[in-house]
């Protein structure tokens, strides 16, 4: 399973980035309170800390998305970038799975255990082979 489709890597990991960039980066760094609407958080009425918070995870995931990009262009560390990544997805899944089980999060976030899982599969599938 590790690296089926790993002669895809570098197709993947910029249709990852666009796509990650376009719903997710782009939208939590303009508008943090709206996504989180969306996703069904409750909203508190002081709003700074949770737009500061927001925007700078958008910053920070549009970051990562410009160092997927240059590795999947550049075809430099895109083993570490991999791993990063399947770092990321693991950790995902285990924040997801805190909140669930502490029942602190709207269902959306929980529903989201399995989507993170399921990328993760995915990235390992794409993983260049050395």
């Amino acid at each position: 399973m590790v690296g089926i489709w790993s002669e895809y890597s570098r197709e993947y990991l910029i249709a990852f980035s666009i796509l990650t960039a376009v719903l997710f980066s782009v939208p939590i760094s303009v508008a943090p309170l709206s996504w989180a609407r969306f996703f069904r958080w409750t909203v508190p009425d002081n709003t700074d800390l949770a737009l500061y918070f927001g925007r700078c995870l958008g910053a920070l995931a549009l970051v990562v998305d410009w160092i997927v990009i240059q590795a999947a262009i550049e075809g430099d560390a895109i083993a570490i970038v991999f791993q990063g990544l399947d770092l990321l997805m693991a950790l995902m899944v285990v924040i997801h799975v805190y909140g669930a089980v502490k029942r602190i999060q709207p269902v959306t976030e929980t529903w989201e255990i399995g989507f993170w899982l399921a990328l993760l599969i995915l990235n390992v599938c794409f993983q260049p082979i050395a």
